[in-house]
Parts: structure tokens; C-alpha cells; sequence
């Protein structure tokens, strides 16, 4: 395993970070989950991210006690707020200073630790003042509950306009959570120039492209029984973005190039986010150990030039590069 700087600050996290989405506490029975992320750690993965939205508030609590008995010291533990969470009253959403307030005690509660090292907004709230939100999250700092602070899929004027108050409070902002893969590229022409002026770092979710870019799903053929294109809860409707011909034959095309680096497509995928200098990590998820065995031996690879080249030749006008997917794909208004 290797470690990254995350944005402009001293914390170091390892490159492939395990996420547990969907795949813990709702689509996988809890054992499981407890045997993924031990196979994390002893994958030399230190790094974990979770959110309270995550299986209503299941996820965090999985990942609490399978990390039990660890050094907590040698852990980043990230989670995050914004969507509705418990029953879904008025305040149980957004980023107003009550929602912040409570949610970040409900976390340490189900993760079991006195503190976060990275605390994330979810998403942009457009109903309430940023300075409300900003206030809140500098406050969680400086009661020890958050080292650092941390946006998903924000714009790069909000990422600029979150940043300014921040250090206005005296507290650091220093990472972006997009979605960003060989076939999601939208961040690359607003939301990086942004953080390297920013000295904010990404951390990357759904690096395989919700499963596209491991090349199991084939061009005129049925997905796979039990993939996630098949799962009407957990995430049918994101994946079918990609789930067109054109797509999946472009992506039949980059095995050759995974071959050549003796590397699985689903590796090949994982490395390619992480040659972009600046992404810290790269998130995981798994519902088996093996496939967190297979995803870490991505780490420390080095993509020459040519074939880097040649991946975009392969995939051509499939890839979306649109920044203004960013604000299109965001919530609206507050999600209740």
C-alpha cells in the first residue's frame, strides 16, 4: 500500500481507501462486511469512509465494530452529512447547523470513536447559508469531534466559496468526494483546476464506474445475475448511464491495455483515477474479501504514457467530460 497527502494539510491516507456504500448493512450480511474490512486492513488499507445515509445509519455502525480493537491512531476514519437520515422529519436533512450538529454525534455513536478524522457535506445545501453550514463544521473542529473538513460533489465556485469561510474560521478544508472514472471525467476542466489552486485534494468514488470498466457487462448480452445493473435498490438507475453498446464494446476494448500491465480491467481502472496527481485516493467498496484482495494490487502502479494515450483512444467519444454534469447530476433543493 502506498500513502497520499490529502489536500494541503499533513494527514496522510492510503491511496485505495475502502468505502462501504451499499455493500454494508443493507445488501450484505453484517459478517461479511466485518470479513471485507478486515481484509482491508490487512490489506494495508488505513483509510475508511462511510456516511450516515448509508443504510439509514446501518453502515456506520458495521463499520464501528469491525474496526473495534483497533489503534484508532493508526486509522482515518471519514464519514459524512446531508441526505435524510431516520425517520426523514424536517430537520433530519441538510446541512442546516442542527442537522450538522446532531449528525455528527449520532456518528461518533455508531462508529464508536470519539472523533472523525475527515468530515464531509454530502452535497451542496442549497437552503441554507453556507455560513450557517461552514459555522457548524468549524465549530465540530474545534470541539475535537472533526480534525478535517470535507465537500462531495460540489461545484468548483462552491468548493472556492466553502474554502474562502473556512480559513475566514480558522479550519481546514482540504478534500472534494466526485465521481470520477476512465468514463466520468467531469471534474477534470473546473473541480481539479480549482482544488490544486486550493490545495484541496479528491478523494474518488465509483473508480470502476459502477462495475462498467471490470467488463463483465458485454454488448448485447443480459448483465450478469446479481450485478448491480440488475439491482433495482442499489444502483440499477445510476449504471445505466453507461449501459449502451456503444459503451460496453469500447470497454471490451481496454483489456488488451490491462494485459499489457498484468493487471485485471477492474485494476486498470482503480490505477488510471490514481495517476491523476491530483486524486489521494481511489474508494472501494466489495460484498467478498477477494475482491478487496484484487482492488489493493492496484496500488503503486504506474500507467506509462503511451498506454495512457492509448486508453483514450479506445474509449473516444463515450467518455463524459461535461463540468456542468456536476451542478446537473446535484440535488436541486433539499432533499427531505
Amino acid at each position: 500500500m502506498e500513502f497520499r497527502y490529502l489536500g494541503n494539510s499533513g494527514l496522510k491516507i492510503s491511496e485505495i481507501t475502502y468505502g462501504n456504500w451499499l455493500t454494508h448493512g443493507s445488501q450484505v450480511e453484517n459478517d461479511m462486511a466485518t470479513r471485507c474490512v478486515r481484509a482491508a486492513l490487512d490489506a494495508g488499507i488505513s483509510t475508511f469512509d462511510t456516511a450516515d445515509v448509508y443504510a439509514n445509519t446501518k453502515a456506520e455502525s458495521v463499520l464501528g465494530e469491525a474496526l473495534k480493537g483497533e489503534r484508532r491512531e493508526s486509522l482515518e476514519i471519514f464519514t459524512k452529512v446531508y441526505w435524510p437520515t431516520g425517520p426523514g422529519g424536517k430537520n433530519d436533512t441538510g446541512l442546516s447547523r442542527k442537522h450538522v450538529m446532531e449528525s455528527i454525534n449520532g456518528s461518533l455513536t455508531r462508529l464508536q470513536t470519539d472523533y472523525v478524522d475527515l468530515y464531509q457535506a454530502h452535497r451542496f445545501d442549497t437552503e441554507t447559508p453556507l455560513e450557517e453550514t461552514m459555522q457548524a463544521f468549524a465549530d465540530i473542529v474545534r470541539q475535537g469531534k472533526a480534525l478535517y473538513i470535507g465537500v462531495s460533489e460540489w461545484t468548483a465556485d462552491q468548493l472556492r466559496a466553502g474554502h474562502a469561510l473556512a480559513k475566514e474560521m480558522g479550519v481546514q478544508l482540504i478534500s472534494s468526494q466526485p465521481q470520477y472514472s476512465m468514463l466520468w471525467r467531469v471534474i477534470e476542466d473546473e473541480v481539479v483546476p480549482a482544488s490544486r489552486e486550493l490545495g484541496v485534494s479528491q478523494i474518488v468514488w465509483s473508480p470502476v464506474a459502477q462495475g462498467v470498466l471490470t467488463g463483465k457487462y458485454k454488448p448485447g448480452q443480459q448483465p450478469p445475475a446479481g450485478s448491480r445493473a440488475t439491482d433495482e435498490k442499489g444502483g440499477a438507475n445510476m449504471i445505466k448511464r453507461f449501459m449502451n453498446d456503444d459503451v460496453l464494446t469500447r470497454v471490451q476494448g481496454l483489456a488488451p491495455v490491462a494485459d499489457e500491465l498484468g493487471l485485471s480491467m477492474a485494476q486498470l481502472a482503480v490505477a488510471w483515477v490514481l495517476q491523476n496527481d491530483n486524486v489521494a485516493a481511489a474508494l472501494i467498496g466489495a460484498s467478498r474479501p477477494e475482491q478487496v484482495q484484487e482492488n489493493v494490487k492496484a496500488a503503486g502502479v504506474r500507467i506509462p504514457a503511451e498506454l495512457m494515450t492509448r486508453i483514450d483512444e479506445v474509449l473516444g467519444d463515450v467518455v463524459e467530460r461535461d463540468a456542468a454534469k456536476t451542478a446537473e447530476t446535484a440535488p436541486k433543493g433539499r432533499v427531505a
